[in-house]
């Protein structure tokens, strides 16, 4: 099955991995792409560019992101699971979405954070979007707080 599982870095992201590798080790021939959604450039979306201290910023964070990304990526292959990490930048479901997508992913996988009820009703979710806008079966991991 090809599996996109998107995480946030956050300290549940380990747990939403290894549920999701737990379901899919139930079926062979498993393609998995971690994938992780930074925050797009100021440049990007219409902001004006800030200081050379806020780009440098920017950049060592996405340098950080991507480097803790690649060290959930060899965890899993240490135990013996194949994987992709991918990391891009922008909007986190339309991201995600686009991925998948583009490769041609068959189920995605994220974490559900509870932001609680007001808020998710105020500012919604990733995994709310994702659930109403997907086409494809999505997988959500119940994650603390």
């Amino acid at each position: 099955m090809k599996a996109l599982i998107a995480i946030d870095l956050s300290p549940a992201s380990w747990e939403v991995i290894e549920q999701a590798v737990k379901i899919l080790n139930q079926s062979d021939d498993n393609q998995i792409w971690l994938l992780h959604i930074a925050n797009p450039e100021p440049d990007f979306v219409g902001y004006e560019p800030g200081p050379q201290a806020v780009r440098d910023g920017q950049a060592k964070d996405f340098h950080q992101q991507h480097q803790t990304l690649q060290e959930f990526a060899e965890r899993l292959r240490a135990m013996g699971t194949e994987c992709t990490a991918l990391q891009v930048q922008g909007a986190y479901a339309d991201k995600i979405l686009q991925e998948a997508e583009k490769l041609q992913a068959e189920i995605i996988v994220v974490g559900s954070h509870g932001k609680g009820l007001v808020k998710e009703l105020i500012y919604g979710s990733t995994s709310n979007q994702l659930v109403r806008r997907a086409e494809i079966p999505i997988l959500l991991v119940p994650t603390p707080d």
